[in-house]
């Protein structure tokens, strides 16, 4: 019996379910499957290691920890600031000044123990201090926070009682016992026995090292550490800089316990003044073309030291007025009455009193560097901002262009760089690190990898191909599954393109590849008068001018952009296409027309429409062990997140999967959005009425039902993207209950066998090919050595990495109830990195991640998120209740890869 998308796999539907009323919005709970047995799961241990390819020496960038065993704990304490009236400090910054005070003043009441703080509320000593609870008082000089400014005056106010010398503040510091970690939990972790207490123990290890580069004077961003050297600057553009730095953190691996050394770049502002900063920011030449509107989002937060005070103040937002009008209250000088006041502006104020005269500030605003009902305003040009302060709001296509470009680093330039700062960091010189027991080694790690042969391709006209340094081309080669395309049409919004030139190319080459392309149907050029209106406008006069031309949508649309990157019209005609049309469309904004171009057009435009570039010759002959023998699935799944600080724009969560079993190059998606930055895919299983489910997988299993045909796979290969080792059991326990009740719910007595791999690619492990600058060979796995002692993980660099540094994708094996050998699993994985149909070259990570990750960003698209603001959003709770569902493909594009 033939499935439609309402009906579940089981061959026959109970009479009573026929006749039920329309559901209710929430499912009762006796519809939805008992949970299945095994929950609470954890990761899976390691089976052994893998022995195929060829072996080859390598050097990570790992260094050895010796950590002297001993009976010691490290004691964990909580610590509250406080001025001496009881109110909480909320400066941030501040915490670890005042705890070096407090030791250097109390060093014998805190019975002469260091400790290390992570700069929020929790401190660790190594063995207790000497009470449960401690309180102290320390004086401070005035650390010039926002507390101490007076409401209305401007920074540099000098009454009769600021004449003195510098204040001093009183803080109150209690320190609390919260509990101990024994170390012993991290040589536990390093014979592979279970240890609740080995990541706190770590923790406190990593803190150590946070308070020796703050120390340093370092910029502190999780576990990188930042050095304000003008040399480790690299300028992006828009007042904006790269700053090099390096990431450390402990590891637990099969060797013992490894300090992970990385290079790292974080964004911070261009120091100085910040006029100039916000001249470049905005890419304007003078002061009166700036945007305030923008240039008070943008500078929000960020810090300034100010003239001729030389006070550092945090900027919270500009004045209603400019600098020659904007007015304040201070209190009279030599008044007959002391609460006299008089109103003044802040341009009188600086000229009578500090006999500057602000010219350059007159006619613009003053930075506000109070609290929201006590401004205290300060002119432009007597502001410079501090360095080392990071830059988090989004980067532009040219400034990522850029930071990718600048912070490239050779295999060879890398590790020098990472020897320099490990002895930059000199952590033997810090005692608190000594009373520990720690040894570093500063010598990178040997290891032996293996270079897994490259799998044979097919190609429609001829044997197999076997690529070179994971590439290859199609020149003289002809696709699999050619697709062709009779109805088809060109829309150009106004590029500068030679489309006479371009359909020739397309003609020529697609009959190389052996795709039967007719010539377009139509050519639409936008009319000039709408190249300047809004995108919305000018989509909806083309759509106009098709309608008219054509007598119903056409297969295929060839969409040349006038711009090169993150044209507005991109996903409004994206969206018009393939929701509202039912029509496949490729945009491009070619900059530059070639052999090569023309071939990677053909790639995706014959993969959208259905067709298949390239196959493994395993996957050709039915060969693959385990998939090919058993109706096998595969899904990848990843969740994409809005840009850092919008919290009013939704997670977009996508999930592909495989079709046409035994094949396993051409897959379709299911996409939805859900609450943001929520990393767990809440939409897998959501169960609406007795036989009926609209969740993700119920739609892609119907889908390989149908494709096979009518064959319910008894394998389920699941690759997860983007989840760290803290969420693993949350994959397992929530994504994948999901994922098996939905299975049950298509059909009770099917007991289907999974198969969960993690796929990482934000990680520090490198590897490096000794006395070699170029990097380790494409097919390079290591699984040994800097591996977890106890779980199944393994590090792949599939992909030809002649740029940079090549970085490995990590997989963790969580679950395998198929029973694949270690040698078969690797050699799929490896495999699936060259089955990516828009390609010519091994890709980094499996295919079907990389395909759920390119269908999550399409569909972000067709939302124009930028319209939602942040109120709407808090009163949401941050989430996409806030607005509608993503829009549902049409029927005639659902199931293509219209994501390729």
């Amino acid at each position: 019996m033939a499935l439609d998308r309402e009906t579940s796999m089981k061959h026959s539907e109970p009479e009573a379910s026929k006749a039920m009323p329309p559901p209710p919005p929430v499912v009762p709970p006796s519809f939805i499957p008992d949970k299945i047995s095994g929950s609470n799961r954890g990761p899976m241990a390691r089976r052994g290691l893998g022995t195929k390819g060829q072996r080859i020496s390598l050097l990570t960038n790992h260094f050895n920890v010796n950590l002297r065993s001993t009976s010691d704990h490290f004691y964990q304490y909580s610590v509250a600031f406080s001025y001496e009236d009881g109110s909480p400090v909320e400066a941030k910054g501040v915490g670890r000044r005042i705890l070096d005070m407090t030791h250097g003043v109390y060093n014998s009441e805190m019975g002469g123990k260091g400790f290390a703080y992570d700069g929020e509320k929790t401190l660790f000593t190594v063995g207790p201090l000497p009470g449960t609870k401690l309180e102290f008082t320390v004086l401070l000089e005035n650390l010039s926070s926002n507390r101490t400014a007076r409401g209305g005056i401007p920074d540099g106010v000098e009454s009769k009682r600021s004449r003195r010398p510098p204040q001093s503040k009183s803080y109150i510091v209690k320190i609390s016992y919260a509990t101990k970690i024994p170390i012993q939990a991290i040589f536990n972790a390093l014979q592979g026995q279970e240890s609740d207490q080995f990541n706190e123990a770590v923790r406190v290890l990593d803190v150590l090292l946070r308070q020796h580069a703050a120390k340093q004077g370092c910029l502190l961003v999780r576990q990188c550490y930042f050095h304000n050297d003008p040399k480790n600057f690299i300028s992006i553009g828009g007042g904006v800089l790269g700053c090099r730095g390096f990431h450390s953190s402990f590891r637990a691996t099969q060797s013992g316990l490894s300090l992970n050394m990385d290079a790292s770049t974080t964004m911070i502002v261009r120091p100085g003044k910040v006029v100039d900063f916000l001249l470049e920011n905005q890419n304007v030449r003078n002061i009166r073309e700036i945007d305030w509107i923008k240039a008070k989002r943008t500078l929000k937060s960020l810090r300034i030291k100010s003239f001729p005070s030389n006070r550092e103040n945090k900027i919270i937002g500009l004045s209603e007025g400019i600098c020659g009008e904007q007015k304040f209250s201070m209190k009279k000088k030599n008044g007959d009455s002391p609460s006299e006041s008089i109103e003044i502006t802040v341009y009188d104020y600086y000229a009578k009193h500090h006999r500057i005269e602000v010219h350059e500030s007159y006619d613009y605003p003053c930075l506000d560097v109070g609290k929201p009902k006590r401004p205290v305003y300060i002119p432009l040009e007597l502001c410079e901002l501090l360095p080392l302060q990071r830059y988090t709001k989004a980067l532009s296509n040219l400034q990522r262009s850029s930071l990718v470009e600048k912070s490239r680093q050779k295999p060879q330039d890398r590790m020098k760089a990472l020897e320099g700062a490990l002895k930059q960091s000199n952590y033997s010189a810090d005692p608190l690190i000594n009373s520990t027991g720690i040894t570093i080694s500063t010598t990178f790690t040997k290891v032996e990898g293996r270079v897994l042969d490259p799998p044979k391709l097919k190609f429609g006209n001829c044997g197999d191909f076997i690529p070179r340094a994971g590439r290859w081309n199609f020149n003289s080669k002809k696709f699999v599954e050619p697709k062709r395309i009779t109805c088809w049409v060109i829309v150009n919004f106004s590029a500068r393109c030679d489309i006479n030139g371009l359909c020739r190319d397309l003609l020529r080459s697609s009959q190389e590849k052996g795709m039967d392309l007719d010539k377009p149907y139509e050519i639409f050029e936008e009319n000039p008068q709408f190249k300047r209106a809004p995108a919305s406008v000018r989509i909806d006069k083309m759509v106009e001018n098709m309608r008219q031309a054509l007598k119903g949508p056409p297969l295929f649309a060839l969409c040349i952009l006038p711009e090169r990157k993150n044209s507005d019209i991109y996903g409004p005609w994206k969206r018009k296409c393939l929701v509202d049309f039912g029509t496949v469309t490729q945009c491009i904004a070619p900059a530059k027309i070639n052999d090569q171009y023309i071939t990677n057009l053909l790639l995706k435009i014959n993969a959208k429409m259905g067709g298949i570039n390239s196959l493994l010759s395993i996957e050709h002959l039915h060969s693959i062990p385990v998939v090919s023998r058993t109706p096998t699935i595969i899904f990848g799944m990843d969740v994409s997140h809005g840009a850092p600080g919008r919290s009013d724009v939704p997670s977009i969560a996508a999930v592909v999967s495989s079709r046409n079993w035994p094949f396993i190059s051409r897959y379709r998606a299911s996409v939805r959005s859900q609450s943001s930055r929520v990393e767990m895919i809440d939409a897998l299983f959501k169960p609406v009425a007795p036989n009926k489910d609209e969740g993700i997988i119920r739609e892609l299993l119907n889908d390989f039902y149908h494709c096979t045909p009518k064959l319910k796979p008894n394998n389920i290969i699941i690759f997860r993207d983007g989840v760290s080792e803290s969420q693993f059991n949350q994959v397992l326990n929530i994504e994948l209950e999901q994922i098996m009740a939905a299975c049950k719910f298509l059909d009770d007595s099917w007991e289907p066998k999974f198969m969960v791999i993690v796929a990482q690619k934000t990680h520090h492990t490198k590897f490096f090919q000794p006395n070699s600058n170029y990097n380790v060979p494409p097919g390079t796995i290591v699984d040994n050595k800097v591996c977890h002692p106890k779980y199944n993980d393994f590090y792949l660099c599939a992909q030809n990495g002649p740029i940079g540094t090549t970085r490995p994708t990590h997989y963790h094996v969580l679950l395998d109830q198929i029973g694949f050998s270690i040698d078969e699993l690797q050699e799929l994985v490896h495999s699936l990195s060259y089955v990516y149909q828009r390609s010519t070259s091994a890709i980094s990570v499996v295919a079907p991640i990389c395909y759920a990750h390119l269908a999550a960003g399409q569909m972000a698209h067709f939302v124009k998120f930028d319209d939602v603001s942040d109120s709407a959003s808090s009163h949401s709770g941050g989430g996409s209740a806030g607005f509608n569902q993503l829009p549902k493909l049409h029927d005639r594009v659902c199931s293509s890869m219209f994501f390729c």
